[in-house]
């Protein structure tokens, strides 16, 4: 068995190592090692990276034996070899935190929210934590980040280690163990005890802060995404980057941004009725103009929303519209059928689309689409489609 060094010292991110053997791990090759400072994937915390003399470990696993396998690219070292490896500690270290987070946020939701952990995945982009609580309320929430970032203001010590068994029956564990000898125990503080063999922080302060970004109900139960650390810090550095962006543009202060995009959309709004009061008047200023009482075949000016005011009101008054809107980049196309017309609007843009070339569809009483061919002479191109 490969001795854990990470379980002596998590913070250990060089050491020296004799290489047992060369073997495969999902068809990649893999390196075994007599001792390791290397965490494999277990937990929920991903296997760590880094490098292994000439070879770069990018991932580091456990087999079902319990061999701790570290994958390499490169050059592997030879059997019976001395060799140095060392940890890619920014990405180790920001492990360290979220696992800490997630215990400490799990024993939060427990004694706030009365949700128990039920899993936890702490990948590369997403820290997520499954409770036992269907929908946990936004009020519980808030309670439970607040006392584990009291936490971590308390500045609590973080200890790890393999208590007898007399002690273990002390402890007041927040869950059960998964294994039934060597048991680990990680205690933040007297605020959690947790059966644990991952790598943690020292001090609850290392943590910076806890904050949870989404709570989503997930197969009768609730999700709570968080994050913590470098990663907290990233994403919180770039939401304030983003905000004062916005502020900039709207002339006033990041915290007046949520009122500045309120009026805007207001704005928006009402602009958007007065624009649909004057399409609509323009449509019956259209209408009026075009001669005749049967169909209306005509290519006018506009957008879409424009050509569907225009046939609605046609069929409204009793006439089929075949309407389009040529520009340099192709036809838009609108068609709808007056009550008792035997037009099928389906059937026609599915000629036009064959013969010009686009994409739409519709049905028998309305279709509408958009042709790649720009038509220069809407009526003759109707007409010669509705001869055949």
């Amino acid at each position: 068995m490969t001795r854990r060094l990470y379980h002596d010292d998590a913070y250990l991110r060089r050491f020296d190592a004799e290489v047992l053997a060369l073997t495969t791990f999902k068809a990649r090759p893999a390196v075994v090692l007599d001792r390791t400072a290397f965490y494999p994937e277990a937990g929920g915390q991903l296997g760590d990276h880094g490098q292994l003399g000439g070879a770069t470990v990018i991932d580091t696993q456990e087999t079902d034996d319990g061999t701790i396998v570290h994958l390499v690219t490169g050059e592997p070292p030879a059997v019976g070899s001395r060799v140095t490896g060392e940890l890619d500690w920014v990405r180790r270290r920001q492990h360290m935190a979220q696992h800490t987070a997630q215990h400490l946020l799990s024993g939060a939701l427990l004694d706030r929210a009365q949700a128990a952990t039920v899993s936890a995945r702490l990948g590369e982009s997403s820290l997520t934590i499954d409770v036992a609580r269907d929908r946990v309320p936004d009020a519980d929430l808030a309670a439970a980040e607040d006392l584990a970032n009291d936490v971590v203001d308390d500045d609590l010590a973080i200890r790890a280690w393999f208590p007898n068994p007399h002690e273990l029956a002390r402890l007041k564990l927040r869950r059960d163990p998964k294994v039934a000898a060597d048991i680990r125990v990680v205690a933040i503080g007297d605020f959690d005890f947790s059966p644990c063999g991952g790598t943690h922080c020292a001090r609850t302060s290392q943590l910076a802060a806890v904050h949870i970004t989404c709570a989503e109900r997930y197969k009768g139960m609730t999700r709570v995404t968080f994050t913590t650390a470098r990663r907290g810090r990233a994403e919180l550095f770039a939401r304030d980057e983003v905000l004062r962006g916005l502020a900039g543009q709207f002339s006033c202060g990041p915290l007046e941004v949520p009122a500045a995009i309120d009026k805007l959309r207001r704005d928006v709004e009402a602009k958007a009725g007065e624009l649909t009061q004057l399409r609509g008047r323009l449509a019956t200023t259209i209408v009026a103009q075009l001669p005749g009482s049967g169909a209306a075949i005509a290519a006018l000016p506009g957008d879409p929303e424009l050509l569907r005011s225009v046939a609605a009101k046609l069929v409204a008054a009793g006439r089929d519209a075949i309407l389009c809107a040529p520009d340099d980049a192709g036809t838009t196309v609108v068609m709808m059928r007056a009550t008792g017309s035997t037009l099928d609007c389906g059937a026609l843009w599915k000629q036009l689309a064959a013969t010009l070339g686009g994409k739409g569809g519709g049905r028998a009483d309305r279709a509408d689409g958009r042709l790649t061919t720009a038509v220069t002479d809407w009526p003759a191109t109707v007409a010669a489609l509705t001869r055949g």
